[in-house]
């Protein structure tokens, strides 16, 4: 592992290196073994961890990069981005499902780039894409809950009846940043409906934590996990919702109703989370209460990079919860910076995680890299240095 970068008070070169490493393992890493291959019943493998496949691990590694190309103008990050959906158009894109959904948000980011390599014929897959969520699973849409909530389908699973938090940043942002670039406000609102009703069935408010999942078959939370990365996508999602509406009326103002609920909430969370850290790496455990679950760095990442997101954007007002927020975050990094290995591979990062009906299917997920380690690990990086480099700081 790298230690002459492990200080989060990261320098410009060391940090630029360290992305470097991570982008270029993100590009490389393969499953040479084909442990980790995803098997379909039409025929289709999925390669979850390789670049050229189409999942949520490569539209969480797409977001990154947009972000860090968005905030240092890498034209190297942004041509990754148009080579990945130009092949993915060429192969004639995937089928759609809430995991398959994140690669737009990063479409829809460079739609809205006055750039110009943009491609005009994406915003079809925008439009296609967005009233494919709209729509009812009777006319070919997403199938939908009790309460109208996204069902997290997936390659693999129609998971009937039940929300994951993972869908927040894997469907929902998406759909709020489309709303955005295409101006439909109906998408943004359902976004927004969204966010407060995973709110409902997901937030615990007896921890400030989220459930991994609720289901409407059974109203329950399944093993009751805190699960780690799927807290993660919150302390993400929430300032990156934010961040995509920017001037829409209900979130420009942070004490509007729906503004004061989602960063209530997120503070919620950030609170919870500070006596959960690892006192000696920084990183957190998958499952979040339970030091005998191994720690986990794809989440800690999320978790900096997200308290990072919230700090720069001007959520926390209160002078002692950003200096809580702060000092968990640059721990958190710290601990993810020690686990980049000299090849760019982000270590101590779990596979992709189902539903668990017991704590024990967490702590038995395996280790290995995956495109979304990688990812989160770079994002944390850039909005440190995002952070560092804001007025606000």
């Amino acid at each position: 592992m790298t230690s002459d970068s492990s200080a989060a008070a990261l320098s410009s070169s060391a940090a630029a290196s360290l992305v470097d490493k991570l982008i270029h393992k993100l590009l490389h890493n393969e499953d040479a073994d084909g442990k980790f291959l995803l098997p379909l019943d039409d025929g289709r493998v999925i390669d979850t961890k390789g670049w050229n496949g189409w999942e949520w691990t490569h539209g969480v590694a797409l977001y990154a990069l947009f972000e860090h190309h968005e905030l240092t103008s890498s034209r190297t990050s942004l041509a990754i981005i148009h080579d990945w959906f130009a092949a993915r158009r060429k192969e004639g894109g995937t089928t759609k499902n809430i995991n398959t959904m994140a690669a737009l948000l990063s479409l829809a980011c460079v739609c809205s780039e006055r750039d110009p390599d943009s491609h005009p014929e994406y915003k079809d897959w925008l439009v296609e894409w967005a009233e494919w969520v709209m729509a009812d699973a009777v006319n070919g849409g997403l199938p939908k809950t009790q309460e109208g909530g996204f069902q997290h389908i997936t390659y693999d699973s129609e998971n009937k009846g039940q929300l994951w938090d993972d869908t927040l940043m894997m469907t929902v942002l998406p759909l709020a940043k489309i709303g955005k670039v295409l101006g439909v406000q109906r998408y943004v609102e359902e976004a927004k409906y969204q966010f407060l009703l995973h709110i409902k069935y997901l937030y615990d408010a007896v921890t400030g934590l989220w459930f991994h999942g609720w289901t409407f078959e059974g109203r329950h939370h399944f093993a009751g996990a805190h699960w780690a990365r799927g807290n993660c996508w919150i302390t993400l999602a929430i300032p990156l919702f934010f961040h995509i509406l920017g001037d829409d009326h209900d979130l420009a103002d942070h004490a509007s109703p729906l503004s004061k609920h989602l960063i209530g909430t997120l503070e919620e969370q950030l609170d919870a989370l500070l006596p959960l850290q690892d006192h000696i790496t920084g990183l957190f455990h998958t499952l979040l209460k339970y030091k005998d679950s191994y720690v986990e760095s794809s989440a800690s990442a999320g978790f900096a990079a997200g308290a990072f997101l919230a700090l720069r954007f001007g959520l926390i007002k209160d002078a002692d919860k950003q200096r809580k927020y702060r000092a968990l975050a640059d721990a958190a990094l710290k601990g993810v910076v020690d686990m980049i290995a000299e090849d760019g591979e982000l270590q101590q990062t779990s596979f992709g995680t189902a539903m668990g009906h017991d704590l024990d299917f967490y702590r038995n997920i395996p280790i290995t890299p995956m495109p979304y380690g990688q990812a989160l690990a770079l994002l944390a990086i850039v909005e440190h240095m995002a952070l560092d480099a804001s007025p606000t700081a």
